[in-house]
């Protein structure tokens, strides 16, 4: 179970954020762990391909490293497998999904205190690209992504979920098992910190408004 890396701070709206087929409608989603549950592991399969990279995306904003986040991205599904016939059919899969990666993330990092620091290799520039607008590109990326790399860790957290995924306050708070006031606090203190070091046109799509779903 493995995929190739994909780089963080994607532009929003873009494509299908998980990289793969195009969403599938609730009813679909709901067929595929109906039949996952009941064993079919294509159905599973489905749903890994589905969820696969934008676990991957916010596993990496979090560790900050490429091999621990495939890894933790891999041991997430294998757990969110073996313990599927737990899952509420009508429950927010995906949050419980990222759920299950959270609490991977934290017994890991109980485990070994060693920070790993290490960019994402530049994406391809697009055809037509001058090489200063190229260089002024990657320059702009990495101000941002160090900007958000140096928020603290609950704050990194509860941001990304919120703007790159969408997740209300409320599924915010249930992966990052914490209260909703306090996930509501997290994302509006990464917002404040984001603002005070980046400009305005240099903040990633969502970070300022309050358009979270409630």
């Amino acid at each position: 179970m493995t995929r190739e890396s994909v780089p963080p701070l994607p532009p929003d709206g873009e494509g299908d954020p998980s990289g793969g087929a195009p969403n599938p409608l609730p009813s679909e989603e709901a067929e595929w762990i109906r039949d996952a549950q009941a064993g079919d592991r294509s159905a599973f399969a489905r749903l890994v391909e589905r969820y696969w990279d934008r676990l991957y995306r916010w596993l990496y904003h979090l560790t900050r490293d490429r091999h621990a986040a495939e890894d933790l991205t891999q041991e997430t599904f294998l757990r969110a497998l073996a313990a599927l016939k737990t899952f509420r059919p009508g429950s927010n899969f995906r949050a419980w999904v990222f759920r299950i990666g959270h609490n991977n993330f934290v017994n890991q990092k109980r485990a070994d205190r060693r920070t790993k620091q290490q960019l994402p290799e530049d994406a391809p520039a697009p055809e037509g690209a001058t090489a200063e607008s190229t260089a002024e590109n990657r320059e702009a990326l990495e101000v941002v992504e160090r900007a958000v790399a140096d928020l603290p860790t609950p704050f990194r957290a509860a941001l990304m979920l919120a703007v790159h995924e969408g997740l209300s306050y409320r599924e915010v708070a249930k992966v990052l098992g914490t209260t909703e006031e306090t996930a509501r606090w997290r994302v509006f203190k990464a917002r404040q910190k984001l603002m005070k070091v980046l400009s305005p046109e240099l903040l990633p799509p969502g970070a300022v408004s309050e358009e979270v779903k409630e």
